[in-house]
């Protein structure tokens, strides 16, 4: 009879299986960088709201950096393993992750799909090697889920553009090189390369959060800000370009929130192995396990639609709305792991010297940008009965 391997409490289905040696072999160099690099050092950088600078040229080194397009540098990885370092991004912080899902999936990717040639060779490279920041400024402060009603207006004038308008809750702002802004201009809305230096563009960056706090969050400000003309992105037609780039993120958050997930549950189950009470570890009690196994089926059922989406888009076949069903479910499930994951770990639970809250408190986060919860739901209400319910 052959021998088996013991079972990955933490891969109950033995999805590592499916994936190809190179997928496995990138999925663990992140994981140890991670391990090695950030692990320490995650709870300080959420107590003090730090966002840990120091790691962007590492990541650029590793290649994570818009390391699923191709040329300027960049890795050219399948999607597969683009969701693969996502999940470990996210399964050390989820600022982490956000910086580089905003970096390569929103403003490196708008750049590299609706950019000139000139300013594709301008920013890619760098960027590529994290030593050029990118943000993206879509969401406004009154124009959040609807930015079909954004105020920004880009005019022309004799020289080129002026931008006027304010962006909010915008990741990486305040430490941005370049922002790739969308703005109303008279013949539709288009995208904008600002740079940091441009006169009239300045930034803020939001205090105070509970959530995301080693994350740089920003309000960009732009007060006639004069844009020369070739500062258009000149493939970008419409609302459908920025949410196109938005459908690239939200892609590695359908792997990154299971990597908090993950987190969470090895946690918990860690724990439940090793704290005593009523004279034995409280993973031997039913209703811990319970807890336990629900956490593990989420954990792999989240797992299996991740990769099941992944191939979909490296065959070039993943629809948006599959894209809304990856993301609600998963986001959904991750957070209620965490907070299950919770209650084993009892008042430890709450403290820093566990991952699982500050997991949590993120989460919440991730539950609402990219697209909250209510607006992936009326997405996938419109496909299955064909009626949108928006207006």
């Amino acid at each position: 009879m052959t021998s088996r391997r013991p079972l990955d409490p933490l891969d109950l289905l033995d999805i590592s299986a499916l994936l190809t040696d190179e997928e496995r072999a990138i999925q663990q160099a992140v994981r140890q960088f991670l391990r090695d690099k950030a692990e320490p050092h995650l709870a300080r950088w959420f107590e003090e709201a730090a966002f840990p600078s120091a790691l962007v040229p590492a990541f650029g080194d590793l290649g994570l950096l818009g390391m699923h397009l191709t040329g300027y540098g960049c890795a050219g990885t399948n999607a597969v393993s683009y969701g693969l370092a996502c999940l470990e991004l996210e399964a050390a912080d989820s600022a982490l992750r956000s910086f580089v899902s905003v970096q390569g999936s929103l403003a490196m990717y708008a750049l590299w799909r609706y950019g000139s040639p000139e300013q594709k060779e301008r920013w890619l490279p760098a960027m590529a090697a994290g030593s050029a920041v990118g943000c993206f400024g879509l969401t406004e402060p009154d124009h959040g889920s609807d930015p079909a009603g954004m105020r920004t207006t880009a005019r022309r004038n004799a020289s080129g553009w002026v931008l006027n308008g304010t962006k909010l809750w915008i990741t990486n702002g305040g430490i941005a090189d370049v922002a790739v802004v969308w703005a109303r201009t008279d013949d539709g809305i288009s995208g904008f390369c600002v740079p940091r230096d441009t006169p009239g563009f300045t930034t803020r960056d939001l205090h105070g959060k509970l959530s995301l706090r080693a994350s740089v969050t920003s309000e960009l400000i732009f007060s006639d800000c004069q844009l020369p003309l070739d500062a258009q992105l000149p493939e970008a037609k419409g609302l459908r370009a920025p949410l196109s780039c938005l459908n690239e993120a939200r892609f590695g958050i359908v792997w990154g929130a299971l990597g908090a997930a993950r987190t969470c549950f090895e946690s918990a189950l860690r724990y439940a192995r090793e704290r005593p009470q009523f004279g034995k570890p409280i993973g031997a009690f039913q209703l811990t396990q319970e807890k336990l196994v629900e956490m593990a089926l989420e954990l792999n059922k989240g797992l299996l639609l991740a990769l099941h989406l992944g191939r979909l888009k490296d065959n070039d076949a993943l629809r948006p709305e599959q894209v809304s069903f990856g993301k609600l479910n998963n986001v959904r499930a991750a957070l209620a792991i965490a907070r299950s994951a919770r209650t084993i770990l009892g008042a430890n639970g709450i403290s820093l010297e566990y991952p699982v809250l500050r997991h949590a408190n993120n989460l919440e986060s991730v539950l609402t940008y990219e697209g909250t919860s209510e607006i992936h739901t009326l997405v996938l209400g419109e496909a299955l009965t064909g009626l949108s319910a928006y207006r």
